[in-house]
């Protein structure tokens, strides 16, 4: 045999060889980034959770003091305005008792 063909057959050998040698690698290199990739994304996606939860209380928390102080002022307000006709009735009551009493006299 030529030193032509030898030559050929050994490079021939050794790229299949190498192959297949190279691809377990590469497979395993990408299992890990593929890993690394989905681990960075989870993480990530936590950040955004905790960004939004901590956004919604936030404004839910502003929301809720809003309407209690709302409803604050209006109970605070329909009281006023009870006691004032109350007050307003009482003393009609008590003039027309007065008067009935001043005229019996």
């Amino acid at each position: 045999m030529s030193f032509g063909k030898n030559f050929s057959r050994l490079v021939l050998a050794l790229a299949i060889a190498s192959t297949s040698f190279a691809l377990p690698r590469q497979a395993d290199q990408s299992a890990k980034q593929d890993t690394k990739t989905a681990a960075q994304e989870t993480k990530d996606a936590a950040k955004h959770t905790g960004r939004a939860v901590k956004t919604t209380t936030k404004k839910t928390g502003h929301r809720v003091k809003k309407t209690t102080q709302s409803a604050g002022h209006h109970v605070k307000k329909t009281t006023k305005s009870a006691t004032h006709k109350v007050a307003s009735k009482t003393r009609q009551g008590a003039q027309k008792v007065e008067g009935k009493t001043q005229t019996n006299q």
